[in-house]
């Protein structure tokens, strides 16, 4: 646990320090995001700040990761870093498309999604064949097989982790702060299984994306854009997988469940009623702004709920029977 632990804090040093480099950096290159007409009117005040921020992440996660975890002894940690260099780069991608002064559009969500769907099969196949972790852990019940339907269900987690991680970046130190949260709570999971690389990994990331939001704290110098989010998303799934506890990511990530779910009531409910919103704006955390929320409050409380959720999520998996 120390040598996971002192990981987590090297990570986030090293993040600290490139962070401000890569800021400067990313403003000589003049990538500033161009705010959407869909977003809150007081947004528009941010144009202009740099995004592609999820760099700041996972620089200092692969060097950590290189160093601190035997990659030999512990091959299974290569699909995590994996997942993160593909939707990382779908990411990059993506968030050229939202640049200022750019005609290049960004990737569209139906694109994401088929995206994200084929290479959630490929981890789901890899974790079932490879890895073999394909039970389902209920707490005070035990663990079951799932046999092949693991395969499906383990690409419905990645994909609508992903989405939900995505949909939540819209916020000063929002992603930042509740994705590291989600990252400890499963990085506790995993020592408690004796999975310490597991653990170190999940630490690594979180401390990396501690230093991130140093920099995305409001108002924010830096965005992390998709670059960071597709990446901190389908990691955290894959994590969550390798532990066997997929069940409570609704748990300890529950406001990517909320942020995701608000955007498919508003969707849903905008068609069947003929253009009526159910929600005053979309996703969640622009509806509490809409409410009279500052842009700090509604950060803060999403913390605060992060925190309590995985609590509830770290006692659960300790209630599964061995």
């Amino acid at each position: 646990m120390i040598h996971a632990l002192m990981s987590g804090v090297i990570a986030f040093a090293i993040s600290v320090v490139l962070g401000q480099p890569i800021v400067r950096r990313l403003r000589t290159q003049k990538v500033g995001k161009q705010i959407s007409e869909h977003q809150p009117s007081s947004h528009q005040a941010k144009a202009g700040t740099p995004t592609f921020g999820g760099l700041i992440i996972w620089a200092p996660t692969l060097l950590v990761t290189a160093v601190a975890v035997s990659w030999w002894d512990n091959r299974s940690i290569l699909l995590p870093l994996a997942m993160i260099a593909i939707t990382g780069a779908a990411g990059f991608v993506d968030d050229l498309g939202t640049l200022q002064h750019r005609t290049q559009k960004g990737l569209s969500w139906r694109f994401k999604i088929t995206f994200l769907t084929f290479f959630g099969l490929f981890a789901a196949v890899i974790l079932y064949s490879q890895i073999r972790v394909e039970s389902i852990n209920v707490p005070w019940a035990g663990s079951a097989e799932l046999g092949l339907w693991y395969i499906p269900i383990a690409t419905l987690v990645v994909v609508a982790t992903t989405t939900g991680v995505a949909v939540s970046d819209g916020l000063d130190g929002l992603t930042g702060g509740t994705t590291l949260i989600a990252f400890i709570a499963y990085g506790i999971i995993a020592f408690t299984q004796g999975q310490d690389y597991v653990a170190t990994f999940a630490f690594i990331i979180a401390g990396a994306n501690l230093g991130f939001v140093w920099y995305n704290a409001h108002p924010a110098k830096v965005f992390m854009g998709d670059t960071g989010a597709l990446a901190l998303g389908s990691s955290l799934a894959v994590v969550a997988l390798m532990t066997g506890q997929w069940l409570l990511l609704p748990i300890i990530g529950s406001v990517f469940v909320a942020e995701g779910m608000s955007n498919v009531i508003q969707i849903a409910y905008f068609k069947m009623t003929g253009g009526k919103r159910f929600f005053r704006r979309a996703p969640l955390h622009h509806h509490f702004e809409e409410i009279g929320w500052a842009e700090t409050q509604v950060v803060t409380r999403a913390w605060i709920v992060s925190i309590v959720s995985a609590f509830l999520g770290v006692a659960f998996a300790l209630a599964v029977p061995s």
